[in-house]
């Protein structure tokens, strides 16, 4: 299915102020109706190869099997939509392969990565992600955070010792508790929310949220909307002006009509069948 004209993405990666290099890397296929994003960590040059695999290893796979779903089927054993499992099995590859490198290949061991995925298909949006790495989505001009961040203080607020707030100050927000890379198996988080057209989903590293504040992000996609690129220079300009701590990473899409999928072709529901 080729999203062309039915979705509009832009995005800007950099490496801010203070980092020598960048560690951060994107993808934006808006005829699979894909964006992702990843945030590398470890060795020399070794966080920009782990995230660079993420980004690749993700889109080769769903270019491979993405055509071959059928809208609305749903795995009997699991539960879970056919394009979500994919989502999953795309992120869970990405991990093994960095994971296998970091292992055989020393200038490169204990290199991982965080990921955000999203993937806009038949009129809904499946995300997932690993690490700090957030999605958001503006609709009607309110922002809200759809990912949660895989963070130790992320579960100190969510067991009571910090409130949000003061979690906004603390000088540990960056411990994750996972990775791509780290272990041959990782706990992704997968989910489906209904897309609609006008919504903006913006992907982020955390060179963004650390330096900016969401009011602040979301001023800014109010302000420069007409433009997602121009969203995406000011939100990466912002975070710079505000210290560029870190390499500083968006990615945004914007559904611009309905996107229903079509159903599969005959002949490769034929093959399916006898092939099963």
């Amino acid at each position: 299915m080729d999203l062309t004209g039915m979705l509009e993405i832009s995005g800007r990666t950099d490496k801010g102020r203070v980092r020598d290099h960048n560690e951060d890397s994107i993808g934006e296929e808006v005829e699979l109706g894909t964006v992702v994003l990843a945030d590398g960590m470890g060795g020399y040059h070794g966080g920009e190869v782990a995230s660079a695999i993420a980004v690749n290893t993700i889109l080769n796979r769903l270019h491979e099997e993405l055509p071959e779903i059928e809208p609305g089927t749903i795995d009997k054993k699991t539960g879970y939509s056919k394009e979500s499992l994919l989502a999953r099995t795309a992120i869970d590859e990405a991990n093994q392969t960095i994971a296998k490198a970091s292992q055989t290949q020393p200038q490169y061991r204990g290199m991982g990565t965080t990921v955000v995925l999203g993937l806009f298909y038949d009129n809904k949006l499946t995300f997932a992600h690993v690490g700090d790495s957030r999605m958001y989505r503006i609709r009607d001009q309110k922002l809200e955070q759809l990912t949660v961040d895989h963070t130790l203080l992320q579960e100190l607020v969510d067991r009571g010792f910090y409130t949000p707030q003061e979690a906004q100050q603390s000088l540990n927000k960056n411990l994750v508790t996972r990775a791509l890379g780290i272990d041959q198996q990782v706990e992704i988080d997968v989910h489906e929310t209904a897309a609609q057209t006008g919504d903006i989903y913006l992907l982020c590293s955390d060179g963004l949220n650390d330096m900016v504040i969401d009011e602040d992000i979301l001023a800014t996609v109010n302000t420069f909307a007409d433009n997602l690129q121009d969203v995406a220079d000011n939100l990466v300009t912002l975070a710079n002006e505000k210290g560029g701590k870190d390499n500083v990473s968006v990615v945004l899409a914007r559904p611009l009509k309905p996107f229903p999928a079509p159903p599969l072709r005959w002949h490769k529901r034929l093959i399916r069948k006898l092939f099963k």
